[in-house]
C-alpha cells in the first residue's frame, strides 16, 4: 500500500465517527421501514442484486449497518465491517433492538485489515460494497485482492458507487450559474486533502472533524484491479441517478434517488457484478489458453 504523508486513517475515522449520530437521525437513512420489518435497499440495488435469502454476505465499509440489517432481514447471514467504533456500536444496538443479532454480526476493522479481523477466506457468497466507499481507500488493487480473498468460488462482488466522472465536480467550486464546477482532475493520482464541514445527509450540519483524505479511482482502474485479482466482470451499468444529493441542483426521483433536472448529461453512478470463477473453470481456461479473468459486459 502506498505510504501517505498524513495520518489519513485517523483523520477519516474521526470524520466518520462524528457522522454516525447525524446519520442515525437523517431522512436518507430512515430506519422506520427496517424497524417495521419491511426494510428495502434503494431501487438500483433491489433491481440488480437478486435474492439474498440463505446467502452469506460480507458488507465492507458498512457504516452503522442499515443496509447490512436490510440484507439480514431479507434472509441473508451478514457480516458487516467498518473502521468506526461508534458506527459498529450503533449497528450492534440496532441489530439487538430489531432481533437480528443472530443473522448480522458486526466487526470493527479497517478494510485492509479485514483478512486478520475476519478469518474466513473463501467463505462468502457475496461481497457487498456500496455508495461512497472507494474514495476513502488509497490502494484499490489491494482492496480488490481482499474482495477476492473472501469470496467463495462462484461468489460475486456487488459494487455500486458514485461515478468518478461526476465526482470531478463539486458545489464548492460552483460557478455564477450555481452549477457544480470543476473540483479535481479525473486522473489525479495524489491524495485529496480536504477541509469540508458539509455532510451529504444533512445540509444544516457543520462538522467539527472536517479534515479528510480521499482518492479518485477512475472506472478503468477499478475494473482492472478486479480482473487482476482473478474476478470476472459479468456486467457494468451506468446510471443517471444516485441515492444522495450529490449536487444541489439534482431533483428527487422515485425511491429516494436524485437525478439531473433536465437532460441526464453526465452519469451519476455505476454498478457492477464481478464473479470469482471456480477452480474447474480456471483450469479449463488455462487449458484452452483463454484468460479466465476477462468476462463479458452486458446489460
Amino acid at each position: 500500500m502506498p505510504e501517505q504523508s498524513e495520518d489519513w486513517r485517523n483523520l477519516n475515522r474521526l470524520n466518520w465517527d462524528e457522522r454516525v449520530a447525524i446519520h442515525l437521525d437523517a431522512d436518507i437513512y430512515d430506519l422506520t421501514p427496517l424497524r417495521e420489518g419491511r426494510g428495502r435497499l434503494n431501487p438500483i440495488e433491489e433491481a440488480e442484486l437478486g435474492p439474498v435469502s440463505s446467502k452469506r454476505i460480507l458488507h465492507l465499509q458498512c457504516h452503522f449497518g442499515r443496509d447490512s440489517l436490510i440484507l439480514a432481514q431479507q434472509g441473508a447471514e451478514v457480516v458487516g465491517l467498518d473502521f468506526s467504533e461508534r458506527a459498529i456500536d450503533a449497528a450492534r444496538k440496532i441489530a439487538a433492538e430489531i432481533g437480528l443479532s443472530s443473522q448480522a454480526r458486526f466487526v470493527l476493522s479497517d478494510v485492509y485489515d479485514a483478512p486478520i479481523a475476519i478469518e474466513e477466506p473463501g467463505a462468502f457468497d457475496i461481497v457487498f460494497v456500496t455508495w461512497g466507499a472507494l474514495c476513502w481507500l488509497p490502494d484499490i488493487r489491494r482492496w480488490a485482492e481482499i474482495v477476492a480473498h473472501f469470496l467463495k468460488e462462484g461468489g460475486f462482488l456487488y459494487l455500486a458507487e458514485g461515478h468518478p466522472t461526476a465526482l470531478v465536480f463539486d458545489d464548492a467550486a460552483a460557478g455564477p450559474d450555481g452549477k457544480p464546477g470543476r473540483f479535481a482532475p479525473y486522473f489525479h493520482r495524489e491524495p485529496l486533502r480536504m477541509n469540508d464541514p458539509r455532510d451529504y445527509a444533512d445540509p444544516a450540519v457543520h462538522l467539527k472533524n472536517s479534515r479528510t483524505v480521499e482518492w479518485i479511482h477512475p472506472l478503468g482502474e477499478v475494473v482492472t484491479a478486479m480482473l487482476d485479482a482473478g474476478l470476472r466482470l459479468r456486467w457494468l451499468h451506468e446510471h443517471d441517478r444516485v441515492p444522495w444529493r450529490m449536487f444541489a441542483e439534482l431533483e428527487d426521483s422515485d425511491g429516494g434517488l436524485y437525478r439531473w433536472p433536465a437532460e441526464p448529461w453526465l452519469p451519476l453512478a455505476y454498478s457492477l457484478r464481478a464473479e470469482k470463477p471456480s477452480s474447474d473453470l480456471v483450469r479449463h481456461h488455462q487449458v484452452v489458453g483463454r484468460d479466465p479473468r476477462v468476462g463479458r459486459a452486458c446489460r
